[in-house]
């Protein structure tokens, strides 16, 4: 059975990805911060669930070394594990700064190159690293402006990883924008961001399963992000 490691599965997008490849039989590890009732559902699903806390010293050598006794190959990696602190929020500069690099972009840095041997010894053709950045990595954003540069990082990791990692490892990026609202979101904010995409609507997670899907179907695409924005660079 094929294995996928997907990071910051226990919520929302991620935990949308994690159910879809168990239902299309994969072994799934996934890794959670905060204990949802989500985490209960995929382990009774039958995914090997692992508490991580990537703001905690070791945590990383920590998880590979769990992964690796799990399993000795992996069919894809999806960086999903994320933060959305801001300047307006946190005007702990130095602290917030450092905090949206290592969750955006040294975490996956070290995790990719702990886990090669992993990826390099899957059955199939290829395997896959795939990066969940941002659609702020093409506009910046002056309210998000360290998530932004982080964001950024990841971009340029993938590029750096699939030239580095080619041909048995591919390495893409999925660059969203609005996928779901939270629940708290009112309407004034749902109304003024579906106007900021020429298409208007809140596509829900399936947009980003699809778009995981593809990626892992190619057996020609690396190296490439996978802009899933609603056209809202047309705006």
């Amino acid at each position: 059975m094929a294995t996928i490691l997907i990071t910051g599965a226990a919520q929302r997008i991620g935990l949308d990805i994690a159910k879809h490849f168990i239902e299309k039989g994969f072994q799934l590890i996934i890794t959670y911060r905060t204990k949802h009732d989500s985490v209960a559902e995929l382990a009774e699903l039958g995914a090997i669930c692992l508490q991580c806390d990537f703001e905690e010293p070791g945590a990383v050598d920590s998880l590979v070394e769990r992964v690796k006794a799990h399993t000795s190959e992996l069919r894809a990696i999806i960086h999903n594990a994320s933060s959305w602190d801001c300047e307006s929020k946190n005007p702990d500069f130095n602290g917030l700064f450092d905090s949206m690099m290592n969750i955006h972009a040294k975490v996956p840095y070290l995790l990719n190159l702990a886990l090669t041997p992993l990826l390099q010894n899957t059955n199939a053709e290829h395997s896959d690293i795939i990066h969940v950045t941002d659609y702020v990595v093409e506009k910046g954003s002056p309210k998000h402006i360290a998530y932004a540069a982080s964001k950024a990082a990841l971009d340029n990791l993938t590029r750096s990883f699939a030239a580095k990692l080619a041909p048995k490892v591919k390495v893409n990026s999925i660059a969203p924008s609005l996928i779901i609202f939270n629940d708290h979101d009112d309407e004034a904010y749902r109304v003024k961001t579906l106007k900021k995409s020429i298409m208007a609507l809140e596509p829900g997670t399936a947009e980003v399963v699809n778009g995981v899907e593809m990626i892992l179907n190619s057996n020609y695409m690396t190296g490439r992000t996978l802009q899933l924005d609603g056209g809202r660079h047309l705006k």
